[in-house]
């Protein structure tokens, strides 16, 4: 067991008495009871998972903790103050999400996407975005939204 300590979302804080491999994603919804990020597969294949390390959106069900330490992390819950990020006003305005449950990592994938990239093209797009699956089939009104975001 050890002790890490890292940036989640604007704050410096430290995790006690915690296995060095726990993956991030149940150091957040366990330890610190942030359940914005939902696990899905546990692989890094469906991408429900996502959050931001040091701004680049990353696959939270596989990375151990012991690799933020010092870290930037964002969550979903850290995205905006006010749930007024542009990705979220994006989101409902096109009422992208049907059940919901993959649209924290979607958000957080989009999120990341423009802020590295805010000139993306189509298939750009499309590349950083096929790595969240959605079973409800949102993936026309995600486009939709995304192509009010991108910056020509």
């Amino acid at each position: 067991m050890a002790s890490f300590k890292f940036n989640l979302n604007g704050k410096t804080i430290q995790l006690d008495n915690v296995d060095p491999d726990m993956p991030l994603l149940w150091a957040l919804r366990e330890n610190l009871g942030l359940t914005g990020t939902k696990f899905g597969c546990g692989i890094a294949q469906c991408g429900v998972c996502t959050v931001h390390l040091d701004g680049n959106a990353i696959k939270s069900c596989v990375l151990p903790v012991a690799a933020v330490e010092d870290k930037e992390v964002t969550t979903i819950e850290g995205l905006s103050e006010n749930n007024d990020h542009p990705v979220q006003h994006a989101w409902i305005e096109e009422q992208v999400p049907q059940c919901g449950y993959c649209q924290s990592g979607q958000i957080m994938a989009a999120a990341a996407l423009l802020k590295n990239n805010p000139t993306a093209s189509e298939s750009e797009v499309e590349a950083a975005m096929q790595g969240v699956y959605c079973r409800c089939g949102t993936y026309p009104r995600i486009k939709k939204a995304l192509a009010k975001l991108v910056k020509s």
